[in-house]
C-alpha cells in the first residue's frame, strides 16, 4: 500500500466508528504462514520451558519490563501473543482487582492453560480472547495498553493487526513492542532467518499504521523496548496556510 492508503487507514482509524471487518487491509503476508504452524496444536509444557527459562532475556527482565510499563490500578490490558502467560499473569497482578487484563492468542491450547494458571497466580481478572492473524478480536476501545512481546514478528499480516490493535485502544492509549534486535553482522543466525524486519522498519510501518512513538529507555540488549501513542487530530501537524501570491512588481525605470 502506498503512503496516501496508509494514511487514509490511519485517517480513518481516528474517525472511530469501525470495526475490525472494516479495516480489514489488502496486504500479502509478510511472512509465511508456515512459522506459526507450531502455536496451532502446541505443547505446553514444551513451551513454557522455552519461554520461560533462565537466559531468555525477556524472562530474565520481567520484572524490569513490569516496572517499564508504568500500569496503574484499574488499568485494562491486551497481552497480545500471550503464549503461556509469563507477562499476562504479572500484569494482572498488578492492575489489581480493579484492572482487566486479556490475554489474546492464536491458540485456544494457549489460553486455556492461562486462564487454569491463574489460580495459582491469585488473580481473577484475565480473560482469554482467541484472535487470529487479521484481528486481534478484542471489542473497539476495551483497553488502555496493548502489548507484544516477541510477537510482531509473528504477524502475518501487520497492517490488519496494527488497525485491529489501533481500534481496541482507548483515546490516547498506548502500544508497548517488545522484539529481537535484527542486525546483519551481528545477529544470531536464527533472528536473522527468523525475524523479517529490523526495529527501525518495524517502528516506521507501526508509524504508518496511526500511532505516535513516545520517549521510553530502551534498557534490554538482545530485544528493543518501544511505546507508541495511539494518534489523535491533535497529533497531526497544523499546516501553515500559504501567503497569498503578490502581483509581480515592474522594475523602477533607470535614471538616466
Amino acid at each position: 500500500m502506498r503512503r496516501g492508503g496508509r494514511m487514509l487507514c490511519a485517517l480513518i482509524l481516528l474517525a472511530g466508528g469501525f470495526s475490525a471487518a472494516d479495516m480489514q487491509v489488502d496486504e500479502p503476508p509478510a511472512v509465511p504462514p508456515y512459522i506459526n504452524d507450531p502455536y496451532q496444536d502446541p505443547d505446553f509444557d514444551r513451551w513454557t520451558q522455552t519461554f520461560e527459562r533462565p537466559g531468555r532475556e525477556v524472562f530474565d527482565g520481567r520484572f524490569r519490563i513490569l516496572a517499564a510499563l508504568g500500569l496503574p490500578p484499574g488499568a485494562a490490558v491486551a497481552d497480545i501473543g500471550a503464549g503461556t502467560g509469563l507477562f499476562t499473569l504479572l500484569m494482572a497482578r498488578a492492575v489489581r482487582d480493579t484492572g482487566q487484563v486479556y490475554a489474546v492468542d492464536v491458540s485456544q491450547t494457549f489460553i486455556d492453560k492461562i486462564l487454569e494458571r491463574t489460580a495459582d497466580y491469585h488473580v481473577t481478572n484475565v480473560t482469554g480472547v482467541l484472535g487470529n492473524q487479521r484481528d486481534t478480536g478484542l471489542a473497539p476501545g476495551s483497553v488502555d495498553l496493548a502489548f507484544l512481546c516477541d510477537t510482531y514478528h509473528h504477524f502475518e499480516y501487520p497492517k490488519a493487526m496494527l488497525a485491529s490493535i489501533a481500534l481496541a485502544l482507548r483515546p490516547r492509549g498506548e502500544l508497548v513492542v517488545i522484539d529481537y534486535r535484527r542486525q546483519v553482522g551481528v545477529s544470531s543466525p536464527w533472528v536473522l532467518g527468523h525475524v523479517r524486519a529490523s526495529e527501525a522498519q518495524i517502528i516506521e510501518e507501526i508509524e504508518a499504521a496511526g500511532f505516535v512513538r513516545v520517549p521510553s529507555e530502551d534498557f534490554l540488549r538482545d530485544n528493543w523496548f518501544a511505546r507508541f501513542r495511539k494518534a489523535e487530530k491533535s497529533d497531526k501537524p497544523e499546516v501553515e496556510p500559504k501567503p497569498e501570491p503578490r502581483p509581480a512588481r515592474r522594475p523602477a525605470a533607470p535614471h538616466r
